[in-house]
């Protein structure tokens, strides 16, 4: 049994008892677990065309953190409903119920925003700020111009569930675990990966000299960076044209285009990038291995600068091609 101790005494992990106590649970740490900028509405509606199959997706996340509104159809799952099977099916289901009845969802949306004043008025400031006519038109836009994105929220994470919906779907879906533990007075913690944690700050605007002077939305980002020992980087970016085995975001695997390495110490900068061709589970392990159109070509180098307010990258970064080759430091990417 997996256990968190503090000062204050053991933590016991405690599972939830139906998928409405887990729902309970998101509502309550759900600033947290979605971050700034995002609004949750907990609304469940049928889509589909009648006669059809028909859905009732458990909620759905607007992200308005960027300069358009992104739309995320949500799933909450527990680990003991045979996930792989169930959440697979609803995400084809709602993937189909969503392109044919975006009307629909829009109308849905508007709804639930008018028995959430706190959530709509988020919305409305966002569409003013972003110069849309109205709220209608924000919702108009996101619920017809944006692709299909799914968030699937479960209690433990099966060993296969990530690689399943990577091999299963072209479109983005985002899996979060949310654990519950609680002791032995019935005070509860809960442990999980807040939404889109690690890609935010790659997101900021840089403070390098090279006249970039803005930050990028989520729907930009076309290149993943690794960082590379001298040996593999050799034999495999470079031998082999491809990189493995590294994690990536399941919303962000659809639109990544490129890969770019960041070599160590001693050479401590980015020196190489590749187009991708694809993008394939790697494994059982809810890792990736990025394969390359062709082999990597040279850029920059574009180095670490020495007592910088950017660090030498630990592990995959997010950014865009147009960045990278602009920049002359790190600083000019981030």
């Amino acid at each position: 049994m997996s256990v968190i101790w503090t000062p204050n005494g053991k933590y016991s992990i405690v599972s939830y008892e139906s998928e409405s106590d887990l729902e309970t649970a998101i509502l309550e740490i759900q600033s947290t677990l979605f971050g700034a900028n995002r609004v949750y509405l907990d609304v469940k509606k049928r889509i589909g065309k009648k006669g059809d199959k028909q859905n009732i997706p458990d909620g759905y996340l607007i992200d308005l953190s960027g300069r358009r509104p992104r739309l995320y159809v949500v799933e909450n799952e527990l680990a003991l409903h045979d996930p792989l099977r169930h959440v697979a099916v609803q995400l084809l289901e709602f993937s189909l119920s969503f392109d044919s009845e975006r009307r629909l969802i829009k109308t849905i949306l508007f709804e639930a925003l008018q028995t959430n004043p706190e959530a709509k008025a988020a919305c409305e400031q966002y569409a003013q700020r972003y110069e849309y006519r109205n709220l209608d038109h924000m919702l108009e836009a996101m619920a017809f111009d944006a692709p299909f994105a799914a968030l699937v929220i479960i209690d433990e994470m099966p060993p296969r569930l990530e690689t399943v919906l990577a091999e299963k779907f072209k479109f983005g879906v985002e899996v979060l675990q949310v654990a519950r533990y609680a002791n032995d007075k019935g005070d509860r913690i809960y442990q999980f990966e807040p939404f889109l944690e690690g890609v935010k700050e790659d997101l900021s605007t840089p403070s390098g000299a090279n006249g970039t002077s803005r930050s990028l939305d989520v729907e930009e980002v076309d290149t993943i960076v690794v960082p590379a020992q001298p040996e593999g980087f050799q034999e495999t970016f470079l031998g082999e044209n491809r990189w493995y085995a590294i994690r990536i975001h399941g919303t962000m695997r659809p639109q990544i285009k490129y890969i770019a390495a960041y070599q160590v110490s001693p050479e401590s900068a980015i020196t190489h990038f590749a187009p991708v061709s694809s993008i394939e589970s790697w494994g059982d392990t809810g890792k990736y291995v990025v394969n390359f159109a062709e082999p990597a070509k040279k850029i920059g180098p574009i180095k670490l600068v020495s007592k910088s307010r950017v660090k030498a990258p630990q592990n995959i970064r997010y950014t865009t091609l147009e960045r990278l080759q602009s920049a002359k430091t790190l600083d000019d990417i981030w």
